[in-house]
C-alpha cells in the first residue's frame, strides 16, 4: 500500500498539473492544500521534498508559491514512490536501489519466498513502472471501479 503521504503527493501534483495546464500560475501551499483537500502542515515538507529532487519549483514573492517544472508525462510514479515512501520491494532482496541479503537466508538461488514475492514484485514492477502523473490525470473510472469485475471474496 502507498503511505498517506505518498497519497498527499500524488494529490498535490495533480493540483499543480492541472494549474500548468490551465493557467499556469504558480500556486501558493494553501492554495494546493485547499484544491487536493490536503493538510497544509504536512504539504509543506512533502512539497520540499518534492521540489529537491526536481519535479517542482517555488517561486518567491508575492505571486510566488510552487509549480511543475516537468510535463506530467515525464513525472514517473514509481520514482515518486521511492522519493516519499522508499524501496517499494516486498523483500529487501528483491530491491534494485536498496537491495540487502535477508538476515535469515542461507541460500537467496533456493530461498521460495524470494521465487514467489520476485514473480508477483516483477509484474507489479512493470506496471508501476509504466505510470506517469499523466495517468492520474486522464478521466474515466479509476482502478478501484474496475475492480468490481473481479472476486476479492479470497
Amino acid at each position: 500500500m502507498i503511505t498517506q503521504k505518498m497519497k498527499y503527493a500524488l494529490k498535490a501534483l495533480t493540483v499543480l498539473a492541472a494549474e500548468r495546464a490551465g493557467d499556469g500560475q504558480a500556486l501558493r501551499i494553501e492554495e494546493i492544500a485547499q484544491r487536493s483537500g490536503t493538510p497544509k502542515r504536512f504539504l509543506e515538507h512533502i512539497l520540499l521534498e518534492i521540489r529537491n529532487a526536481g519535479f517542482i519549483a517555488s517561486v518567491r514573492g508575492r505571486n510566488g508559491g510552487y509549480h511543475l517544472i516537468k510535463e506530467p508525462r515525464e513525472v514517473s510514479l514509481s520514482e515518486l514512490m521511492r522519493l516519499i515512501d522508499g524501496p517499494i520491494a516486498p523483500l529487501p532482496c528483491l530491491s534494485r536501489r536498496a537491495y540487502q541479503r535477508c538476515e535469515d537466508c542461507a541460500d537467496e538461488a533456493a530461498c521460495q519466498l524470494r521465487r514467489v514475492f520476485g514473480e508477483v514484485f516483477y509484474s507489479y514492477l512493470i506496471l508501476v513502472e509504466s505510470l506517469t502523473l499523466a495517468d492520474l490525470l486522464k478521466p474515466g473510472p479509476g482502478a478501484a471501479g474496475d475492480l468490481g469485475a473481479l472476486d476479492m471474496s479470497g
